[in-house]
């Protein structure tokens, strides 16, 4: 267990570089990031251009969210569990969309959107652990018991 806790905290800052490298993507070539979930007709079509920068902005924000934290010294932890939790929500919506997604594309996002929601769930009780929150992440009403 020592182990990984000292790895969770450079795991969960490598997801979170790979999904803002992937959300970056969706948003400058929403149709190519598209292509890896969904059928190329509707990648290329305006709904699924619109989706796919969406979701690139959702990517985006929660990377670099997680990545300035942990620059600054801050607590990671919301932000992986954040980054977890859209995880999550992919697997789901391509389970609920299962039948209607190309075979190989289905397989693959279900592996890697389940892969990282697993090393997100898992590593987000121990990625601030051994860090020392700073004061803004400190609750106000312990400035009271200092006085």
């Amino acid at each position: 267990m020592a182990t990984w806790r000292c790895a969770a905290r450079p795991a969960a800052l490598g997801l979170a570089a790979s999904r803002g490298l992937l959300g970056l993507v969706a948003l400058v070539r929403p149709s190519v990031s598209a292509r890896l979930w969904v059928r190329d007709e509707d990648a290329a079509s305006p709904g699924g251009r619109v989706l796919a920068r969406a979701l690139g902005g959702r990517d985006l924000a929660l990377a670099l969210g997680c990545l300035l934290s942990a620059r600054a010294g801050e607590p990671i932890r919301g932000w992986v569990e954040a980054g977890a939790l859209a995880d999550s929500g992919d697997l789901l919506a391509t389970v609920a969309a299962w039948r209607s997604l190309p075979p190989a594309r289905r397989r693959a996002v279900a592996l890697l959107a389940s892969g990282a929601a697993v090393l997100g769930w898992a590593a987000a009780p121990l990625v601030d652990r051994g860090t020392a929150p700073s004061r803004a992440a400190r609750r106000p009403w312990d400035r009271l018991r200092r006085t």
